[in-house]
């Protein structure tokens, strides 16, 4: 049977052992708070980067009609404003093989269900065009501005629809430039988390998530359409400590 000194020392050994168990979960708690203190202090910033450029593509259709009443002298004339429009291309340097010709259209007066009267001029209209698809953007706007060329020999073109411009122009070098656009915005987000930092007394820490945003291409100005803007935003979190 145990004696009361022997009691009294098993209790003094089993409270040391208590309280250094209990001073010991004390500091891991303690450091577990801090830790997800730590962890919980992020900061939210978006960065924006946009780079100018210009357009490596275009697209220009070229639409023209012809009206009368011989069918085959309108074929005829038809062939004659294509080769007439063909060749004023070919002075602005733009090269054959960039030329297409769309299948021609033909509109017979005589049997349109919405001209009850057929009281028209002509019988018969024709509408055909011409499609420029190229990457030599210079040398096609030097051609939209002597379009005037054309009208001195009597050809009325058309390169709009529903009265806007039809003509695409399309940047395609997005690759070559989206390692310099993400890493501005990046580094234009960093800026803004560092002043943060330093405004709310902190250091600034690693990043905890990046997302990327949607790349945008577009035209700023209407006038200039061969002018694009490209515009990416990142969102990134980043670690804030003391």
């Amino acid at each position: 049977m145990m004696s009361n000194t022997n009691y009294k020392q098993t209790l003094i050994v089993f409270a040391t052992i208590l309280a250094i168990g209990v001073v010991a979960l004390g500091a891991l708690l303690k450091s577990g708070i801090v830790g997800l203190k730590d962890y919980d202090r992020i900061i939210l910033v978006k960065g924006s980067a946009e780079i100018e450029v210009e357009a490596d593509n275009v697209i220009w259709p070229i639409s023209f009609k012809v009206a009368g009443n011989n069918l085959l002298s309108l074929y005829s004339e038809m062939e004659d404003t294509e080769q007439k429009i063909k060749q004023f291309l070919r002075e602005q340097n733009i090269a054959d093989s960039t030329i297409s010709v769309a299948i021609p259209v033909v509109l017979d007066a005589s049997t349109d269900q919405y001209n009850s009267s057929n009281k028209v001029a002509f019988r018969y209209v024709i509408t055909s065009s011409i499609t420029v698809n190229t990457r030599e953007v210079g040398n096609t706007l030097k051609a939209m501005q002597s379009v005037s060329e054309l009208i001195k020999q009597g050809i009325a073109i058309n390169s709009s629809q529903w009265g806007r411009s039809s003509v695409i122009f399309d940047f395609n070098g997005l690759n070559d430039i989206k390692p310099k656009l993400i890493q501005q915005a990046t580094a234009n987000a960093r800026i803004s988390a560092e002043k943060f930092a330093i405004d709310s007394d902190s250091k600034l820490g690693k990043i905890k998530t990046a997302r990327q945003g949607e790349v945008v291409i577009s035209t700023p100005d209407i006038t200039t359409p061969y002018k694009k803007s490209v515009r990416v935003v990142t969102t990134i979190e980043y670690f804030l400590k003391d």
